[in-house]
């Protein structure tokens, strides 16, 4: 593995990972050149990736491989003007030729642009026009073919659009890189670390996505990532579930999994289907697994027996607070702990559960020693332990790796988040007498009622534990006694109907697993529940429609 160059990978214990982790950050440091291209030379025929798909397609493939196919990319973008400083939109859901563009663009210095396949024509031409990115590279599914050829249309600065498949008017990237070299000439110019690498639109829940700006620094700070929460090692097989176009594809399926020479498990689908993954895991021999919450949920409810999870030892969740229930029960059935960690788009993990510490439920762990990270009040102060307070990285002692350099082009937004030498993430949170951190929720969505600040999570857990609720979210509803009150807009599972006597027995349950004061004093039972296309909750669409 090529990590020992950047950092101690191994400590002796919490205490021993939190006072003596430190990252080298060389002058001039280049994922694509550093680490595959270097792979490529030391050990070629070192395996980077396994690729499957729901039709059975298998590919394998070396670093090798991988450095002269983003070569010959790099040739093919590089003949169509493509250059330092460019931006490309990507949506290549879950196949291998994202790699091959990544690494490419990085190469030329080009800055790439996540996306998901669930963007409509709209969040298209908002993204290019956005970024005033100059070309798109696609999947071949007709409803991103048409909505990208419309796209082009519509955006002054989009001039190529790729796909992997044939279509008038596009450029068809295999074709385009069969027609160029393996070696490709690095540019004098090349990006370095303060160059931007990649930009991340996040999710919008509250208005139009902010650009987030990552430079090149970023792939190193995810050796943190991978080494001491994902807990890989050189030649294991990892899969994290996340599709490309979100920020946590980039947390666990390339950099620091990559840097520690760790194999990639991809296993390309549209619909998640829990046996089929679970299959997957089974046939391939993964040994680290990574997913958010909901799918757990839905893995769980499989018979987990009739399938062979011997090789696997290490899970991980992120992107949603974990549920004891999901927990104990994954604990039951395979004797695997699940390591929790929390972060943003913005950043790396901020706070995780390490390989060095024992999960603690309701936590997610402790902050990571890559970051200075506190818990402050309104004014700034660092609060107590048992107090809630608002996440954030001080900047006083320097700019880590990993934290985002900030949204393109809206002044306005990095004022709201960088202020008073600090990041402020926007999340609440309380910290245990051990340093354990405990999720409450954004600011925005913790409750105010008669004097108790209610975090949504805890009453959701508490909700998730009853065998009739299948998802749920709870906001605040105005009350003019108590300022607000809980509401709870539950999903029921397919056993179960709404009924008067099911509202009482959730509220009694709520009443019995968590503060009496916290229950829902007002169930809505629902079809569904709004979300993000990333598939966050979106809670402030509840909100408005309780005003």
């Amino acid at each position: 593995m090529l990590a020992h160059k950047y950092v101690n990978i191994n400590f002796e214990n919490q205490s021993d990972f939190e006072k003596n982790y430190k990252l080298n950050v060389p002058e001039g440091f280049n994922f694509a050149y550093d680490i595959i291209d270097e792979y490529a030379k030391t050990e070629p025929d070192k395996r980077a990736m396994i690729w499957t798909n729901l039709e059975g397609e298998e590919k394998h493939f070396t670093f090798k491989q991988f450095s002269e196919l983003s070569n010959q990319a790099a040739n093919a973008f590089k003949a169509r003007g493509l250059k330092k400083g460019d931006k490309v939109l990507l949506i290549l859901k879950r196949r291998y030729e994202y790699w091959i563009c990544i690494l490419a663009l990085m190469k030329l210095g080009c800055v790439f642009i996540p996306a998901t396949h669930q963007l409509a024509l709209k969040d298209i031409v908002y993204r290019v026009n956005s970024s005033k990115a100059k070309a798109v590279i696609c999947v071949d599914a007709d409803h991103l073919i048409k909505d990208v050829y419309q796209a082009k249309q519509e955006c002054e600065s989009l001039e190529h659009i790729f796909s992997l498949g044939y279509h008038e008017s596009f450029i068809n990237l295999h074709d385009a890189m069969a027609e160029q070299s393996t070696v490709f000439e690095k540019p004098s110019d090349y990006a370095k670390n303060e160059d931007l690498l990649l930009i991340y639109f996040t999710s919008g829940t509250t208005g139009m996505p902010k650009m987030a700006t990552h430079n090149h620094n970023h792939p190193l700070a995810h050796i943190a990532t991978a080494a001491y929460w994902h807990n890989v090692k050189d030649n294991d097989i990892h899969i994290a579930v996340a599709d490309t176009g979100w920020a946590k594809a980039g947390w666990g399926k390339i950099y620091g999994q990559w840097i520690m020479g760790a194999t990639l498990f991809v296993y390309d689908f549209d619909n998640f289907v829990p046996a089929n993954l679970l299959a997957m895991i089974s046939k391939y021999k993964v040994t680290s697994f990574c997913a958010p919450p909901t799918v757990y949920r839905f893995l769980i409810m499989e018979d987990l027996s009739q399938y062979d999870l011997s090789s696997l030892r290490w899970a991980n969740t992120a992107g949603e607070p974990l549920s004891p229930e999901i927990y104990n029960k994954f604990l039951e059935y395979t004797g695997i702990r699940i390591f929790e960690g929390f972060g943003q788009s913005e950043t790396t993990p901020l706070i995780m559960t390490s390989k060095y510490m024992n999960p603690r439920q309701g936590s997610t762990g402790r902050p990571s020693p890559a970051y200075d990270i506190d818990i402050v009040d309104a004014e700034g102060n660092s609060v107590e332990d048992g107090v809630e307070g608002e996440i954030v990285i001080r900047l006083d002692k320097g700019y880590p790796p990993g934290l985002f350099v900030g949204y393109l082009d809206n002044e306005e937004a990095n004022k709201k988040v960088f202020y008073n030498n600090m990041y402020h993430t926007g999340d609440i949170a309380w910290r245990d007498i051990d340093g354990y951190f405990f999720f409450v929720g954004r600011d925005d969505d913790v409750i105010k009622s008669s004097g108790y600040r209610i975090g949504p999570f805890e009453v959701e857990s508490a909700l998730l534990e009853h065998p009739a609720v299948l998802e749920c979210a709870i906001t605040a509803v105005p009350h003019p006694m108590r300022g607000q009150v809980v509401k709870a807009s539950i999903v029921l599972t397919k056993n179960y109907s709404p009924s008067d006597a099911l509202i009482k027995e959730l509220q009694n349950h709520v009443k019995k697993v968590t503060a009496p004061y916290k229950y829902p004093r007002i169930v809505e039972f629902v079809d569904s529940l709004p979300k993000t296309i990333s598939g966050k909750i979106q809670r402030n669409l509840i909100r408005n429609s309780s005003k």
